[in-house]
């Protein structure tokens, strides 16, 4: 896949997705928000991939927040478009993703920029990350879910001081505060992550993509979550993957899942 500001390389069934436009920060405009939701969308059924890591080019930033001069002068319909189109395009969208998504946050995560991070199901993060979400010191509040998933991942009281105060906190605050799972040196950052991404791929991708759903529903509003494992988990049994894993187990080898 070729396109204008992202980088797409698959290897041995992980796929980097580097955000590419190191001159602006990385920060997202329309036009990459657009590209982001094609390579996620192409990716959903491609064979070659089983986890995607989402990363920034250059060594300063993922994403240092969204492109302000695009949006500086909407109106509130239009404000309350760009928010809705981009929650259900890109930030939703992975969020709800049917395979792994890891962001590996290699320095400035602020604004979208973290809220696309928080968007994937977990994080790695360089130690030179600064995070936060600075919208209040421009008069507007978080738009791409960050109002709701900061406080799902630190704390209501933690992701208030951070919205009001619009403050940055450095990766091992993150760590602390469990808004990232790991810490590395920029130059260990992919590897790490990609260590991660092997692990996950020695279990069942077919069980992965059921329990991000079962998880998800969690925090969605009028879902029981229980009720949802439930039938998930029953649905399991009905798979080539939990035969092939018990017998595994029972025979005392190592799983060959069909679905790798």
């Amino acid at each position: 896949m070729k396109f204008e500001n992202l980088l797409v390389e698959t290897q041995n069934y992980i796929t980097q997705i580097t955000i590419n436009r190191p001159k602006k920060l990385n920060a997202l405009n329309r036009e990459t928000l657009h590209e982001i939701h094609q390579a996620f969308t192409a990716l959903k059924t491609d064979q070659n991939t089983k986890v995607i890591i989402l990363t920034g080019s250059g060594e300063k930033a993922f994403v240092a927040g969204a492109d302000i001069s695009e949006f500086a002068d909407y109106s509130v319909e239009e404000g309350k478009n760009l928010a809705a189109k981009g929650q259900e395009e890109v930030f939703d969208f992975i969020a709800n993703y049917n395979k792994p998504v890891i962001a590996a946050v290699n320095g400035f995560a602020l604004g979208g920029g973290l809220e696309l991070a928080m968007a994937a199901h977990f994080r790695t993060a360089s130690e030179n990350a600064k995070l936060g979400l600075p919208e209040t010191s421009l008069g507007v509040i978080p738009g791409y879910g960050g109002t709701q998933r900061l406080p799902q991942l630190i704390g209501k009281g933690r992701a208030m001081e951070m919205i009001m105060t619009a403050k940055m906190i450095n990766a091992n605050q993150a760590l602390t505060y469990g808004l990232v799972n790991h810490v590395t040196t920029p130059e260990e950052l992919l590897s790490f992550t990609q260590k991660i991404a092997e692990k996950i791929m020695n279990n069942s991708m077919v069980a992965i993509s059921t329990a991000i759903e079962a998880i998800n529903a969690n925090y969605q509003d009028g879902v029981n979550g229980f009720n949802k494992e439930i039938d998930a988990f029953g649905k399991s049994f009905g798979t080539e993957d939990f035969k092939e894993g018990t017998s595994a187990f029972l025979e005392k080898r190592k799983a060959a899942f069909p679905n790798k």
